[in-house]
């Protein structure tokens, strides 16, 4: 089975019967992960990988911390996942903010952000997807989740402070598409 097809399978088995809006989400992740492979080379495997099982952490099962991109980083190191798909899960989106704004900074320091064209190219693919898994520009996407959570909650305080960040990393991943 390759690398793919285990990402496949473990995110549908975790993520499709009970949380089937999130399984969504995810599928269209990885859709636009196909769409800017390009943008990463060899590592377009990696990075549909990564899209498909970003979300994991929300599993019912697997929510232990409540920060979904360490509990889905634990989950994927204890079943022997590839480590750098291990730290792409565990940083993605800009989770070392958030992860300061909950007090988790430390715990999520055990797992390294590449900073690389990959780790760009699946902010920009969940930036551009809505939470049915449908294209969205990045700004609309930052305004739904604003809206979603509404004002004073941890999620619209990080959204707005991690904006500029996201939104380079998908201006950086379209100038790599071309």
């Amino acid at each position: 089975m390759t690398l793919l097809e285990w990402a496949y399978r473990t995110s549908r088995a975790k993520l499709a019967e009970p949380l089937s809006r999130r399984w969504a989400h995810v599928q269209g992740v990885a859709a636009r992960a196909r769409e800017v492979a390009e943008a990463v080379g060899e590592d377009a495997e990696l990075l549909e990988a990564a899209a498909v099982l970003h979300d994991v952490g929300y599993a019912p099962d697997l929510a232990v911390s409540g920060f979904h991109p360490l509990d889905g980083a634990r989950y994927l190191e204890q079943v022997g996942a590839p480590e750098r798909l291990v730290h792409l899960v565990a940083h993605h989106s800009y989770a070392a903010l958030e992860a300061d704004l909950r007090g988790l900074a430390g715990e999520l320091a055990g797992y390294d952000d590449e900073c690389t064209v990959t780790r760009d190219a699946l902010w920009c693919c969940d930036l551009t997807t809505t939470p049915d898994g449908e294209p969205t520009e990045a700004r609309a996407r930052i305004a739904e989740i604003e809206k979603r959570y509404g004002p004073g909650h941890l999620v619209t305080t990080f959204i707005a402070e991690a904006s500029g960040e996201l939104l380079a990393a998908v201006e950086r991943t379209r100038e790599r598409v071309g």
